[in-house]
């Protein structure tokens, strides 16, 4: 696939110096991807400022740049000079690659907690369905039974315009994506066309980066109010969240058209009674949709997951699949890697590790643990340094509330001092009547943890998930807490034994 430069010129708005004439292959933001026939697009982060990199894509071979600066003087090659930088390289993507998302049935998950999980439930109701499906998550990328490794939550434009074109050419008629706050501020979701976009829930997280609330709502809003250049044909909404039931309201005085579900509100389109979770059966419940009432039973395990579960079937019903197809689907899918994840074991507790880096997020894993728990709740957690402060106490808290033992460790402390983390997370611990440790170092934390485990308790390993590293400064160190915990374990048994 190929367009000339003046055609995409005249789609991204941009002036022109330069040979019109000129086909263009491909368009990438990162200097080390440009190669003969790819177009650079400069943009100016808050670190690094891609104009630096010109000299080196031209000597690569790239047709040119797109910048919202002037070209140097004496440049050779072509040079597309715009107004955002970021914008511009969005739409060149779509544009490059053809729209390769009006070929499929594309759905966009957003919200603060469940988005991934949703995400792999959607890739399997599609294949339930019948149709070759892709994703992209936090977790990996996946096209079929082909699986990369995901860079990161949501990828840049260009990135994603490619991967879709892939996953079309390959067969693909549903490719679902998570779509962070960040991603969508940044215009990164720009000119995808979801048929269905999903809101999760609103919870405080990445603060750092928004400054307030509204801002962050506002940024997951563009999702759905058509700012991204498209207008998704339906919006699944959570309505026991309030920013949903916000959402709604603003979007149904514009008509558009909104689908809705919740546990707790009544009158939802999609809603779940008699919830029954347990640790070695997952979670079953009925299941109220505009089709009829049914059963359903997920490997799952916990409430939120019902969520996860009510909105992928509302947005798959929106795109025409059946039902009974959807249930069976339901029933084997066994989600993301390290959402609420069990450790296997033969000892006579349990160990579950999890994504839980929020409050809320950890709000929602221990009251699951709790309810499954026949004996006591400990808790092992941390937060990351470098990243959202004003979620550290407010973690405390929730954990000192829901747990027996607290052991506050480091996340990925990054450069900054894992013990001030640990003081911060400290403050909102105290507000509780919660025994807790304090062990800096991760690996400790979590041996200690599973030492003190007695029968029928449940550990919770939180803030890392599927994440197979640590970062301690700028280093980043292999470290996986299920494969921790597995080691932790055998050496009590071999300690009892």
């Amino acid at each position: 696939m190929s367009r000339k430069v003046g055609e995409l010129a005249r789609r991204i708005n941009a002036k022109l110096y330069g040979d019109a004439e000129m086909t263009v292959l491909d368009v990438t933001h990162d200097s080390r991807q440009a190669r003969e026939g790819y177009i650079f697009v400069a943009i100016r982060g808050l670190t690094v400022d891609g104009n630096r990199f010109v000299s080196d894509v031209m000597r690569r071979g790239a047709v040119g740049v797109i910048s919202e600066l002037e070209p140097p003087v004496g440049f050779q090659g072509v040079w597309l000079q715009v107004k955002n930088a970021r914008i511009a390289l969005a739409e060149a993507a779509d544009f490059i690659h053809y729209s390769p998302s009006r070929g499929l049935k594309l759905v966009g998950i957003t919200g603060t907690n469940g988005k991934t999980t949703t995400t792999y439930l959607m890739f399997a109701l599609g294949e339930a369905n019948g149709e070759k499906s892709a994703m992209i998550t936090t977790v990996e990328y996946r096209i079929g039974d082909e699986t990369m490794t995901a860079v990161r939550t949501t990828p840049e434009a260009s990135d994603t315009q490619r991967f879709l074109r892939r996953a079309l050419e390959a067969g693909c008629k549903l490719a679902a994506m998570e779509a962070s706050s960040q991603a969508l501020h940044l215009h990164r979701c720009n000119e995808l066309a979801f048929k269905v976009a999903i809101f999760t829930n609103l919870t405080r997280d990445h603060l750092d980066y928004h400054k307030t609330m509204e801002n962050y709502f506002d940024a997951k809003k563009m999702l759905f109010d058509g700012r991204i250049g498209t207008i998704p044909e339906a919006c699944v909404i959570n309505t026991d969240d309030e920013w949903g039931r916000r959402l709604i309201s603003e979007l149904q005085q514009k008509g558009q058209k909104c689908v809705t579900f919740a546990i707790e509100t009544e009158g939802a389109d999609f809603s779940a009674n008699e919830i029954n979770v347990s640790l070695l059966s997952g979670t079953k419940f009925l299941m109220k949709t505009p089709k009829g009432v049914f059963s359903v039973s997920s490997p799952l395990i916990g409430k939120p997951h019902v969520y996860n579960i009510l909105a992928a079937t509302a947005a798959a019903i929106e795109l025409g699949y059946d039902i009974e197809a959807c249930i069976k689907g339901i029933e084997g899918c066994f989600g993301a890697p390290g959402r609420f994840e069990r450790v296997p074991c033969d000892v006579d507790f349990a160990v579950i590790v999890d994504y839980a880096h929020t409050d809320d997020a950890l709000l929602n894993t221990l009251k699951t643990a709790r309810e499954l728990a026949q004996g006591r709740v400990i808790t092992v957690f941390g937060c990351g340094g470098d990243r959202d402060r004003s979620k550290r106490a407010p973690m405390g808290a929730v954990a000192g509330k829901y747990s027996d033992l607290v052991i506050i460790t480091s996340d990925n402390p990054r450069t900054e001092d894992p013990l001030k983390i640990i003081s911060e997370i400290e403050e909102g611990i105290k507000t509780t009547s919660c025994p807790y440790l304090k062990i800096s170092d991760r690996r400790e934390a979590i041996y200690a943890a599973i030492q003190k485990a007695k029968k029928n308790d449940v550990v919770i390993i939180a803030g890392k998930g599927h994440e197979t590293y640590q970062i301690i400064g700028n280093e980043k160190y292999f470290f996986d807490d299920r494969e921790v915990a597995r080691q932790a374990i055998e050496t009590i048994k071999e300690i009892a034994y």
